[in-house]
């Protein structure tokens, strides 16, 4: 499965210039675990590190100018870091599989005449058995034209045909263009991997609602098609459906099973069977963190897991207990099915669960700007963990040197 091994990003919002793991091929930098934490103060940019991964998503899926223009955005003018004049960028560096060399891609996205687009957009990968030196570009385009290489995937792709392209919409990025034609299969493939990104926004009182009768295969971003998803599970899964409810209930206290029904106005309802009462319990009645508990968990079990799941603070309504409990398996969940899990988080339960290399500290500068600090960068922390204090009880007890304005 494809895995993110490092991202760059420049002049968006708070992040002046900000990188987790690696953004090029740099031996000496380690590259960005399969799950990752954020933790800091209120407005120091967490949520902005996961939205710059909702902003190439809607890039890719809509146009930059549409993506820029979100509600939450604003526009372009409110992206782009205060006092810069040069492009929003983001380099991402990524392998398709493990056994692949990687790829890295920038996006450097700008205004003119008051209309954002793309500037330049570029996919490189180093040849077989090339150890130095520039990597090969496969997409290199500036202000819409430029060159592609195409050919299929072998060993000499290398020697592939140069293509001229012009793209006839500034707007639109060309891996959404290009992504289409399967002579492309590098920026078919790079297409499609984030087009599987999965940001949660969880509502609860969304996912309690009562949708129309209707399988669906993956979980939506607001949780609002939970039965669906159980109801595509029990249809496809087979037996394996009745354990994942099952594992699923012994991880939430005081559920033992979870079943779904038809009403008689053709809507699904979510039933969960609780030990103690004979009647269910139907999601409508159920709490916050009942619900966020078996969506996340819910969404663990995908048979087609997500490349790359982003999640903001997914304590949030959690009884202490549980947050720990979560942590482990979403981390389980990133190591085992070779994925990307980036979280932010104010708990310190949560953070204990953790090792230093998994968690940064991120902060605002003198200047206002975002800077991170991996903890297993900080001085004494991985000593003190593998004293066997948990990284959590550190960052409560400031040993991160935490900066917060009250």
């Amino acid at each position: 499965m494809a895995h993110i091994l490092g991202i760059r990003i420049q002049r968006f919002k708070a992040l002046g210039d900000v990188t987790l793991g690696k953004d090029k091929y740099d031996e000496q930098v380690d590259e960005l675990p399969a799950f990752g934490c954020l933790i800091g103060p209120n407005g120091s940019g967490k949520s902005t590190v996961l939205d710059a991964f909702g902003f190439l998503a809607d890039c890719l899926a809509e146009n930059v100018e549409a993506a820029c223009d979100k509600p939450h955005r604003g526009g372009f003018h409110k992206l782009r870091t205060q006092g810069e004049t040069g492009p929003i960028q983001f380099d991402i560096y990524y392998r398709e599989h493990k056994n692949a060399r990687p790829i890295s891609y920038t996006l450097a996205i700008d205004e003119r005449d008051g209309v954002p687009y793309v500037a330049s957009e570029m996919l490189r990968q180093r040849r077989k058995g090339q150890k130095h030196g520039r990597p090969y570009p496969f997409l290199k385009l500036e202000d819409s034209q430029g060159l592609v290489w195409a050919g299929d995937k072998t060993e000499d792709e290398e020697g592939a045909e140069q293509v001229p392209v012009a793209l006839d919409d500034p707007s639109r990025l060309a891996i959404t263009t290009l992504g289409q034609l399967k002579n492309h299969p590098r920026i078919v493939g790079f297409r499609s991997y984030i087009e599987n990104w999965y940001l949660s926004y969880f509502v609860p009182d969304a996912a309690r609602t009562m949708p129309p009768v209707g399988a669906q295969k993956h979980l939506n971003k607001t949780g609002d098609n939970i039965g669906n998803v159980v109801q595509y599970m029990e249809r496809t899964q087979g037996a394996r459906f009745g354990a994942i409810l099952q594992k699923i209930g012994k991880r939430i206290p005081g559920v033992r099973s979870v079943a779904h029904k038809k009403s008689e106005d053709g809507r699904l309802l979510l039933a969960f069977n609780e030990a103690g009462y004979k009647d269910p319990f139907y999601a409508q009645s159920m709490s916050d963190g009942t619900l966020k508990m078996f969506a996340y968990l819910l969404l663990l079990e995908d048979p087609e897991p997500r490349p790359f799941i982003g999640i903001e603070e997914p304590e949030n309504g959690l009884y202490h207990k549980l947050v720990e409990r979560l942590a482990i398996e979403l981390k389980a969940h990133a190591e085992e099915r070779d994925t990307n899990v980036l979280v932010t988080t104010h708990s310190p339960y949560f953070v204990d669960a953790l090792a230093p290399e998994q968690v940064w500290l991120i902060q605002r500068n003198d200047k206002g700007r975002s800077e991170l600090t991996r903890a297993a960068d900080m001085p004494t922390i991985k000593e003190l963990v593998a004293e066997g204090i948990p990284l959590g009880s550190l960052w409560y007890s400031n040993h991160f040197h935490e900066r917060v304005s009250l």
